[in-house]
């Protein structure tokens, strides 16, 4: 079992910045996990945001790539998503997810096998 605890998010304004946290746990829990950032604003399917896995530099959408940094600690088994220049159309509820081994198909959220609760991020003027 994986046990995914998700902090951050908010409220920010146009260009702002905001900072997400996953807590990965549980016994089966290890670093050949695939974590994943996903998004779903009001109306609109759940989309891939980032994804990192050991040894290979994080993914990234094109709506968020330049903005958008996802980083992982090994050793406290964390993952960030920090959010820069933030635009309204970054509204949405997060989610970060995690795969066993997941590399090919990292970007479609029907491969992933836990998921966190989600957090909500406003972006407003």
């Amino acid at each position: 079992q994986v046990e995914l605890a998700q902090s951050g998010g908010g409220l920010a304004q146009i260009g702002g910045s905001l900072r997400l946290s996953c807590a990965a746990s549980g016994r089966a829990y290890n670093y050949r996990y695939t974590i994943g950032w996903f998004r779903q604003a009001p109306g609109k399917e759940r989309e891939f945001v980032s994804a990192v896995w050991s040894g290979s530099a994080p993914t990234y959408a094109d709506s968020v790539k330049g903005r958008f940094t996802n980083s992982r600690d090994y050793v406290k088994n964390m993952v960030y998503l920090q959010m820069d220049d933030l635009k309204p159309e970054d509204t949405a509820v997060y989610y970060c997810a995690a795969a066993l081994g997941l590399t090919f198909g990292h970007n479609e959220y029907g491969r992933y096998n836990y998921w966190g609760r989600g957090t909500q991020v406003t972006v407003s003027s």
